[in-house]
């Protein structure tokens, strides 16, 4: 990775930072393989492409775009301006476009090859509560759609207008409310304005001595109100919860008024409305503040690497882990497949250190271990000194009784560094003409080997069936207590049809989860990528529930429409 001079390399538009509109991140930072010896080869095995042959594709000329143009009404604009000032209502095709879509694979293609068939019709950047207040009241009034928009990493299409959608679209960026403005000290509850981003919120958090904990792949260019909104997961949610635990207050700002839920530890007050907006993707109103319960910051923190002589060692050791009365805050588990990923993308080893991992690949073959189906593992662990230092060593006892072996800090410093770096490498593919993507899924612990083989199976007959050399990947990467979450990689190099054969891989991905017992995705939302199983998900009487939940919260359909149901 190379980074950025500043943070003025991220593009800006009404004084918001925003990534760049043709792919993830920002400008001066990707993925580059020259200094991963082990990177080329593995990519030509495992897809067939060749990384010293095959020419990156041009950086996208935005001139060439043909944007679809606002049908925004003047008087409306002007209304808009009111209310938030003119240079906070935007309708330049930089800005539409950059709100266009989330940061999918689908949706790079897309982008890429200039296929935009709705933008929203104007930007506007609100202030504060008031002023987002006022903007819905006249989006409302004047029967304009509105769809929330936080840091823009969406994967699942829960951003994109409709394209048939004949009514005015606003794309309503939260991105200047991003303060904490209240920490409850003797609770350890923070009020956050739902536009911070990950960083932002974690730095004001740790000026104070405190951390949400919550660290999603997407941490650096994601929201709050986006995590919220999306039914996050973070890398830590073994110990401080998914987005759902975290959340213990709301603000939604709605047509008439603000929907407010306390933060109360506990509350019997019929069915739970701060369920019903934790993954609403936007459907109920919008987010524009959170409460949350925070954490002071650990006196210890460490990832220690772990290998498993296979996939079913290491998934037994971690139901395990999570059966007991061990707390770690990582319990994260590849498979052989992402197993030589991980190792193929580390940078040469030198002197000492070459020796040593030589030495210890020929420890585990006298052992006995057939080193293709070794499996990585990270274990994290927080707390005071002697705290941590005996959740470790209660989950070493764990380790060994299924054959594993620690291998020390190293790996896991390298991983915690690198744990936002993913998405830069989907790009790396895509400017290469290769397709790299993610679907995950959770199931319980009997179903997990199941899903896994059923996941296999699956991609594998659809690249067959597209005619590509495909690689399929996973790691187990959340525990709880009845089971895992499952995280899928897939790749391969497009043929004439990049959309059509990526559907291809991706549907047979999805029925597959569905089919052995898992649900159709963990923590990246529903949208429109995820909508077409929810009701083998969660039954046809579960999805009538929720249109009638949406239909009745927002008659009008004005509230980001026609994502997760129809």
């Amino acid at each position: 990775m190379t980074e950025p001079t500043s943070r003025t390399d991220a593009m800006r538009t009404g004084d918001v930072k925003h990534m760049k509109w043709w792919g993830w991140g920002v400008e001066g930072v990707g993925f580059h393989h020259e200094d991963k010896p082990g990177f080329a080869p593995f990519v030509q095995k495992a897809v067939g492409l060749d990384l010293w042959r095959v020419e990156p594709t041009e950086r996208p000329d935005f001139s060439e775009l043909k944007v679809p143009a606002s049908t925004a009404p003047e008087e409306f604009l002007t209304v808009l301006s009111g209310i938030v000032g003119a240079g906070n209502v935007v309708v330049d095709d930089l800005s539409r476009v950059v709100h266009t879509y989330g940061k999918s694979l689908r949706d790079l293609v897309r982008i890429r090859s200039g296929e935009i068939a709705r933008s929203p019709d104007v930007i506007v950047y609100p202030a504060d509560e008031a002023e987002v207040q006022s903007v819905v009241e006249a989006a409302v009034e004047a029967d304009a759609v509105i769809i929330p928009f936080g840091g823009g990493s969406n994967i699942a299409g829960s951003l994109e207008p409709h394209p048939d959608e004949s009514r005015v679209v606003v794309s309503l960026d939260l991105g200047r409310l991003g303060r904490v403005l209240e920490i409850d000290a003797d609770a350890g509850l923070a009020r956050i304005q739902a536009g911070a981003l990950g960083p932002d919120l974690e730095a004001q958090l740790n000026r104070d001595g405190w951390t949400m904990g919550h660290f999603p792949d997407s941490f650096t260019h994601s929201t709050l109100g986006g995590w919220v909104a999306t039914r996050s997961s973070g890398m830590q949610s073994d110990k401080y919860g998914d987005i759902a635990d975290i959340v213990k207050g709301l603000r939604v700002v709605r047509a008439g008024g603000a929907l407010v839920i306390r933060a109360v530890p506990s509350a019997s007050t019929g069915p739970s409305v701060r369920e019903m907006v934790v993954g609403s993707e936007g459907r109920l109103g919008v987010i524009t503040e959170v409460t949350v319960q925070v954490h002071r910051l650990p006196e210890r923190r460490g990832i220690y690497a772990y290998f498993f002589k296979n996939l079913d060692h290491g998934l037994a050791a971690m139901q395990e882990i999570a059966e007991s009365d061990v707390s770690p805050s990582v319990t994260r588990v590849s498979d052989a497949h992402e197993t030589g990923f991980s190792l193929a993308t580390s940078k040469e080893s030198k002197g000492i250190q070459k020796m040593a991992q030589a030495g210890l690949m020929a420890y585990l073959k006298r052992r006995g271990w057939d080193l293709d189906e070794m499996c990585l593992s990270f274990i994290g662990f927080e707390g005071g000194e002697a705290y941590a230092k005996r959740q470790k060593s209660l989950v070493d006892r764990i380790v060994r009784k299924h054959h594993g072996i620690g291998v020390g800090k190293g790996p896991g410093a390298l991983y915690d560094q690198k744990k936002f770096d993913t998405p830069y490498i989907r790009d790396f593919l895509l400017d290469r003409g290769a397709a790299g993507d993610v679907s995950e899924t959770a199931g319980p612990w009997s179903k997990l080997r199941g899903i896994h083989a059923a996941v296999y199976e699956a991609a594998d007959r659809a690249y067959e069936e597209i005619g590509r050399k495909g690689w399929t990947m996973s790691h187990m990467s959340h525990s709880y207590h009845s089971g895992a979450c499952l995280y899928f990689t897939f790749a391969f190099v497009f043929g004439d049809d990049p959309l059509g054969e990526y559907d291809t891989v991706k549907r047979a991905i999805q029925q597959a989860f569905v089919d052995a017992g898992g649900t159709i995705s963990h923590h990246h939302g529903v949208g429109l990528e995820h909508a077409p199983w929810l009701e083998e998900d969660i039954s046809p009487q579960g999805v009538a529930v929720m249109s009638g939940l949406f239909g009745a919260a927002d008659p009008g359909g004005n509230f980001n429409p026609r994502k997760i149901v129809v």
